[in-house]
C-alpha cells in the first residue's frame, strides 16, 4: 500500500446488497474502485449494528486492493487483533471512542495494519494534532455516524485545517458521508484525497449489472479531480 495524494474512491459496502457482499466487492473493484470501505458499527457507539471481524475475514478473498475498515465501536482495543487476523489493511478508530487514542493507534500499527483516526462532525481538527505522527489516515465524518444516506455536512474548514496541520506527512484525509459528484469537489478542493461513497456508487446497478457502478465511480472521480 503505497502513498500518493491522487483521488481514491472507496465504495462503502453498507450501501451494497447484503446478500451478495463478496460479489459486490469484486464488481466495485472491477469497475474502478480504489479501496473497499467496511463500516463496523456496534449499536452502542453509534445507533446501528452491522458486522464484525468474521465478515471482514469472509470478504478478504473478494478484495484485491485495500480493505479500509472503519470502526464505529467502543471500546476499540479488544478487537484490534481480530481485525488484523481478518485481513484489514487500514483500521480506523474514532477519537471519541475512548480515552487513549494514542495507545489505540500504536496497537493498530503494532498489529500490522495502517492506523486511521476518525473525527465526528462536532469534534475539532485540533483533537488529532498530538497523534499525527502515529496515523496514516484521518477520516473526517461529513454526516453523523451510524447510518448511510444522510445529508452531507460541510466540513471544509476542518479539512483545510487538517491539511495545514499535516504538512508534508504521508497522511491521507478521508471523507465519509454524503459524498457524490456535487460534494466531491468541495472536499477535494479543501485537501481530501480518499472519498468514501455508498449509495452514490451502488445506485442503479448490481453485482450482475455492475456497469452503473463504474459510471458512478467515474463521475465522482471526475468531479473531485476538477476541483
Amino acid at each position: 500500500m503505497s502513498f500518493d495524494r491522487a483521488i481514491k474512491i472507496a465504495p462503502s459496502i453498507l450501501a451494497a446488497d447484503f446478500a451478495a457482499f463478496g460479489a459486490e466487492c469484486e464488481a466495485a473493484e472491477a469497475q474502478g474502485a480504489d479501496w473497499i470501505h467496511v463500516d463496523v458499527m456496534d449499536g452502542h457507539f453509534v445507533p446501528n449494528l452491522t458486522f464484525g471481524p468474521a465478515m471482514c475475514k469472509a470478504l478478504r478473498p473478494h478484495i484485491k486492493g485495500v480493505m479500509d475498515v472503519h470502526l464505529m465501536i467502543a471500546p476499540v482495543d479488544p478487537s484490534i487483533d481480530a481485525f488484523a487476523e481478518a485481513g484489514a489493511d487500514v483500521l480506523t478508530a474514532h477519537v471519541e471512542a475512548g480515552p487513549h487514542i494514542h495507545r489505540t493507534l500504536q496497537a493498530i500499527r503494532g498489529a500490522g495494519m495502517r492506523p486511521g483516526v476518525a473525527l465526528n462532525p462536532g469534534t475539532p481538527a485540533e483533537a488529532v494534532r498530538d497523534v499525527l505522527d502515529l496515523t496514516d489516515l484521518i477520516c473526517v465524518m461529513t454526516v453523523n455516524p451510524g447510518f448511510g444516506g444522510q445529508k452531507f455536512i460541510d466540513m471544509g474548514d476542518k479539512i483545510r485545517a487538517l491539511r495545514d496541520m499535516i504538512g508534508d506527512r504521508e497522511i491521507h484525509i478521508e471523507i465519509d458521508g454524503g459524498v457524490d459528484p456535487k460534494t466531491a469537489p468541495l472536499v477535494a478542493a479543501a485537501g481530501a484525497d480518499v472519498l468514501v461513497a455508498g449509495s452514490a456508487v451502488f445506485k442503479g446497478g448490481s453485482a450482475a449489472n455492475p456497469e452503473p457502478y463504474g459510471a458512478n465511480i467515474r463521475a465522482i472521480r471526475a468531479a473531485a479531480e476538477s476541483a
